[in-house]
């Protein structure tokens, strides 16, 4: 198997196609990546900026490129020895434009006829045999808009197939719409009332049925191709969690492939290990993430704060946001695994919804992935159980139904045999990563601000920092375990980028201050929500400077995901009012436009040491490294789509020729850590090249330990031959004296400087004031070694 020394990920769009990133290669090629990872490329909704929306997966979107776009791609980076990696989409496909998805369309027009209902996740018996699409407005009348034309059913911009012999003369659009096999409900009856499984809460991707072999057979038809003609060396696998039977799909892609290089995109909670049996290299880095941002995380500003806007514990507080999510926005699901329900279940359905929707609610993970995963469940059953004790038969009743292996009859719960699981159990299986998706990372991470470079995908933010000695040991095990799995700092997903969270971690360093400006920044701009206060605080600090337009979009997007003071679906418009006038604030207002630029000039410099040295952990820890696109500068990105925004690559090129024409940079010249972010292109640049030129460096893993009163703020390893050496609380380390006599320990020999060519002669120490003395990240490499 072809395994990438690291990564750099592409958004491609209409904007940026595969043509452009076939022109963008000798730059990435310079900048030492070693394979290009593409975001998905099969053909998508139009004008989708994502690619996670496919309506034909026979074919590589024209408006993305092509296939022709993919050819040349692919030769530009196979001719600069490079490798393609891509992202895929096999648990749903999108259905915003039913005449743009020859699938579904097939369903709408044939019903349960059509040879694509087997391949959508429809439960048909639950709308008397039709598919309910809820598109319609809240107006009284609504089915009164609809028009025949061309044979199809119209409402407004939506179209729909008439089904063969439906439609007669004089019939009107409403008496043909009754005769289909679908039935067009108001969009709010979806959480209650759909009866295909979604992705998520999004009712425009509609959950597709891999596990059946021949849905997966034409669904992977074009992948195949790219692997027969050696286009695509290895695969990214998005939100495996929603598929029927994760560990069957990755066995079946590995065939396919022919056994090439596979991630997936699988959401870890702390402590929580990838199935050993799946047939993949591990996951997409988020569990890397977390490691990394707390160890720049001072744990003594843990207590104040906790205390400066007081809420309840996270594991609490989710609780609530999941039994919300189940009850409301994912109740649809919960009551389809009601009716799953055996006859004999001795449960009323006002009951079992309440018992299933508690135990979503208490699952401690994603999902199990039976017979894996069973302590989850039980583990759940007791929380639930501790929760709500008047359902506690109702509880004892469904354990056994949830996880049948623990009965002789198993698979005879539910319905259809799926892996010996029956069908309720795998769906709630499938169910209860959808709620803790949108009850953790889509709620409760708006809700809780205590430090908000913590809320990231795949991170507790109850989890404050990690020691050094702690995230020694988990290198270890990922060095051990998972050596091929990816590491990242940023992604299309993050909610801030990783920049943003270096600045912001710094809050944490001075927690008083902190306390201070907030106070003051609330009294001057109120906005009534002292959580939501504190998050947009900390979003604006750690972006800064940002336009003003980013900053609005943000606070719309922060507070109705929160779903406290102001929704989505119902928005509170003084509460709004407020929050955009304190956006305003932060630009009009001078009190509180000094406060926001006097606060960001006393943690700026922090925020680049935390920032360069996070991103050389990243890169040279155990693992394959991405660059998501841009961040070889620095990125002050917050969430989607604010992170997916146009890269000025000709200004990158610019900056990385200025010092790769001599293949060193002498300490003299060496960029400033400013702004202009060279300093952060230097350090990307050379801890990738020397990854791919000299991968034996970096088969190891030895931690590197300090001497004297700051050793606490160096953080070390040796890859076998490659020095990764860090700074960490640079602010306590300012207020302590600096590094005075500190120094670390390192095996006698000289040492040559990657970024800046200085070469250290160590006696079995180096003075920690010479290695950063320039940066406060430093990657060596040991000459005598060579």
């Amino acid at each position: 198997m072809r395994t990438p020394r690291s990564t750099y990920r592409l958004q491609i769009r209409p904007s940026f196609t595969l043509f452009d990133a076939a022109d963008l290669v000798p730059y990435l090629a310079d900048l030492g990546v070693d394979w290009v990872y593409l975001s998905p490329i099969l053909t998508a909704e139009e004008g989708s900026d994502h690619g996670y929306d496919v309506v034909d997966p026979s074919a590589v979107d024209p408006a993305r490129g092509g296939a022709e776009g993919l050819k040349a791609l692919s030769d530009a980076a196979h001719a600069a020895g490079m490798g393609v990696l891509v992202d895929i989409v096999p648990n749903h496909m999108g259905i915003a434009t039913p005449h743009s998805n020859p699938w579904w369309w097939s369903v709408l027009a044939q019903g349960r006829e059509s040879r694509y209902a087997e391949a959508f996740d429809i439960d048909w018996d639950a709308a008397n045999g039709k598919l309910r699409l809820p598109v319609l407005g809240d107006g009284d009348n609504e089915l009164a808009e609809l028009k025949l034309a061309g044979g199809e059913l119209h409402y407004y911009d939506h179209r729909f197939p008439v089904a063969q012999g439906t439609a007669g003369d004089g019939d009107s659009a409403q008496d043909v719409h009754a005769r289909q096999h679908y039935e067009l409900v108001n969009w709010r009856r979806a959480d209650n009332e759909l009866n295909y499984r979604r992705f998520f809460g999004v009712n425009t991707l509609a959950g597709v049925r891999v596990e059946e072999p021949w849905v997966f057979d034409e669904s992977h038809a074009e992948i195949k191709r790219w692997f027969d003609e050696g286009l695509v060396d290895g695969l990214r696998i998005d939100h495996p969690d929603g598929l029927a039977d994760p560990k069957g799909y990755l066995a079946r892609l590995r065939e396919l492939t022919r056994g090439a290089y596979i991630l997936v995109e699988k959401i870890l909670e702390p402590g929580e290990k990838l199935p050993a049996d799946w047939e993949t290299e591990g996951t997409t880095g988020y569990d890397a993430l977390a490691d990394i941002d707390r160890l720049f995380v001072d744990p003594a500003g843990m207590k104040p704060l906790t205390d400066l806007v007081p809420t309840e514990p996270f594991g609490h507080m989710i609780h609530g946001t999941k039994r919300n999510i189940a009850d409301q926005l994912l109740h649809s699901e919960v009551q389809r695994l009601v009716r799953l329900l055996p006859g004999d279940s001795g449960l009323d359905a006002q009951t079992a919804a309440d018992a299933l929707a508690e135990l979503l609610a208490c699952f401690p993970v994603y999902r199990s992935y039976l017979p894996e995963g069973a302590e989850y469940l039980a583990d759940a059953v007791i929380a639930a159980k501790v929760r709500r004790p008047d359902l506690a038969g109702a509880l004892d009743a469904l354990h056994p139904l949830l996880n049948p292996l623990l009965t002789a009859q198993a698979g005879s719960a539910g319905g259809a045999d799926r892996g010996g699981l029956g069908e309720l159990a795998t769906r709630f299986q499938q169910t209860s990563g959808m709620v803790m998706a949108k009850g953790v990372e889509d709620t409760a991470f708006y809700r809780y601000s205590r430090l908000t470079s913590l809320n990231e995908v795949g991170a507790d933010p109850a989890h404050f920092a990690v020691e050094p000695f702690e995230l020694h040991t988990r290198l270890v095990r990922r060095q051990q375990e998972q050596p091929a799995a990816m590491t990242a700092l940023t992604t299309h997903d993050t909610k801030r980028s990783e920049d943003t969270r270096a600045r912001i971690s710094v809050l944490s360093e001075i927690p008083d201050e902190w306390r201070e400006a907030f106070t003051q920044l609330s009294s001057l701009a109120p906005m009534g929500d002292p959580a939501m206060e504190n998050l947009l605080w900390q979003a604006i600090v750690g972006a800064w400077p940002l336009s003003r337009e980013r900053a609005h979009a943000y606070a719309e997007k922060a507070s109705r995901e929160a779903s406290a003071s102001t929704t989505w679906t119902a928005p509170n418009a003084e509460f709004e009012a407020r929050m955009h006038a304190a956006v305003d604030a932060a630009f009009d207002d001078p009190a509180v436009n000094s406060l926001v630029t006097s606060l960001v000039e006393r943690i700026r410099a922090a925020g680049y040491s935390n920032s360069l040295s996070a991103k050389l952990l990243q890169l040279t820890m155990p693992g394959v490294p991405d660059v998501y696109q841009g961040t070889e500068f620095w990125d002050r990105s917050l969430v989607d789509p604010d992170n997916r925004r146009d890269v000025d690559f000709s200004r990158r090129r610019e900056v990385l020729a200025s010092f790769t024409e001599t293949g060193s940079t002498p300490a003299g010249d060496a960029p400033k850590i400013d702004e202009d972010a060279a300093a952060k292109l230097l350090l990307v640049s050379r801890a990738l090249r020397l990854k791919r030129s000299r991968p034996e460096l970096f088969t190891d893993y030895l931690p590197v330990t300090a001497t004297g009163p700051a050793a606490e703020h160096v953080f070390g390893f040796d890859r076998g031959g490659a020095v990764t050496l860090v700074t960490r609380l640079p602010l306590g380390l300012q207020r302590s004296g600096g590094w005075q006599d500190t120094a670390v320990v390192l095996p006698q020999g000289t040492y040559s400087d990657a970024m800046t060519g200085r070469t250290h002669e160590s006696s079995g120490t180096v003075p920690a004031a010479d290695l950063f003395g320039i940066y406060p990240a430093v990657l060596l490499v040991r000459k005598d070694g060579e």
